[in-house]
């Protein structure tokens, strides 16, 4: 018969699993509204390079894919006005092998090519190994480790988690066109702020309640990217880029200019080759494991599918069934609470993206294995059509 002792302790196992059943219980937060990974258990690891085969090979129709090529190779204007479908790179990957690959305009498997935002989401991933290692925590406060946050108590209240949100509050406007004494971005990368784009940023009044409004703003990236300076010091900040995630994965060359003090500008200058940037995808893809060994913490690639929370509250507008942001990735499953449509209809459901200006895009697809980066120079707005894209992909794959 169980003693007292155990029998008190199964007891409270018992009743802890009862409250606790149906709740998620990730650190990391969130309802349970996404399909799981796939599980991938002998994935190919390219990080040396990159192995090639046959479409066919991993069950994909070359003459489909042909059309996925031409889809985003077709042209409609010229160098001189800039407009059209401008594709300077198509790579995709099955199975962890390259099955499609072309360039344009003078680019090659060699050149590395702005990612603009999709910089953003190699700041998210930083800040998973952060995480990961206890340095910090997705509810610190931001003033915990960037005394600029500190300000007073509105600003107190923003955290690692509504910063990854693109929820901090934060009165940043994002526009280009508005022009640099009402643009806060082209204010932080072009004039007042280049000198330190953290701190530039952290005086900004707040235009809401931190974590209830969804507004994608570079300034919420450049002072993650600060903070991260703040907690390790420039030569250990600097390595954890270049070795700790560029160089796990085998990547070598990446260029990723900085601010005046010395911060990365995560919302916008990294440079990288179409074949460095499918890594990245690859590491989520693998739900943040390489070679066998956890880069990124359990839970993470979960919490990078997942809508930010501040789109309950966010004030509806036109742009908000665009975004599907997550924490600093974009992905494909609709808001349902706020009759938000997926923003890629036709493609995989399960699909999600880092995504940056001109078209520059990395796409992430699990339930398919497959991984799609394609780099442009769209000036055009609306000529090239994300949506088109995967649904193209997705009719290449044989059922």
């Amino acid at each position: 018969m169980m003693d007292s002792c155990m029998y008190r302790l199964f007891l409270l196992i018992f009743f802890t699993f009862l409250l606790n059943c149906g709740k998620d219980l990730s650190p990391f937060g969130g309802p349970p509204t996404i399909s799981p990974l796939p599980d991938r258990t002998k994935p190919e690891w390219p990080t040396l390079d990159w192995k090639e085969t046959k479409p066919e090979s991993v069950g994909v129709s070359g003459e489909k894919l042909k059309l996925v090529g031409e889809y985003a190779f077709a042209r409609t204007g010229d160098e001189t006005d800039r407009k059209g479908k401008r594709t300077d790179a198509l790579l995709i990957i099955r199975n962890g092998k390259i099955i499609f690959e072309q360039y344009a305009r003078n680019f090659t498997k060699e050149s590395t090519h702005l990612t603009w935002s999709v910089s953003k989401s190699i700041i998210q991933a930083l800040y998973g190994i952060t995480i990961k290692n206890g340095l910090i925590k997705l509810d610190d406060p931001g003033y915990y480790h960037f005394e600029s946050l500190g300000k007073d108590e509105a600003h107190k209240k923003i955290t690692i988690r509504h910063l990854l949100n693109m929820s901090s509050g934060l009165d940043g406007e994002e526009g280009y066109e508005s022009g640099p004494l009402k643009s806060s971005v082209i204010a932080m990368l072009y004039t007042r702020g280049r000198k330190d784009m953290g701190e530039f940023c952290s005086e900004l009044p707040l235009r809401a309640e931190p974590g209830t409004q969804v507004y994608y703003s570079s300034c919420d990236t450049n002072i993650l990217s600060a903070i991260l300076k703040k907690v390790y010091g420039q030569e250990a900040y600097e390595d954890l880029v270049y070795t700790k995630l560029f160089g796990t994965l085998g990547i070598k060359n990446a260029p990723f200019e900085q601010d005046g003090s010395g911060t990365f500008v995560g919302s916008s200058y990294l440079y990288l080759t179409a074949r460095d940037l499918a890594k990245i995808g690859y590491l989520y893809l693998n739900d943040g494991v390489w070679e066998g060994n956890r880069l990124l913490p359990e839970g993470w690639v979960d919490f990078t599918r997942t809508p930010a929370p501040g789109y309950k509250t966010t004030p509806f507008s036109e742009d908000l069934s665009q975004d599907n942001y997550t924490s600093h990735w974009y992905a494909n499953t609709g808001v349902p609470d706020r009759g938000v449509p997926e923003p890629w209809p036709d493609g995989p459901k399960d699909t999600f993206a880092a995504l940056g200006h001109w078209g520059q895009m990395l796409y992430v697809i699990p339930s398919l294995d497959i991984i799609v980066v394609r780099y442009g120079d769209d000036r055009e707005k609306g000529t090239f059509s994300k949506n088109e894209l995967l649904k193209l992909v997705k009719e290449s794959v044989i059922r």
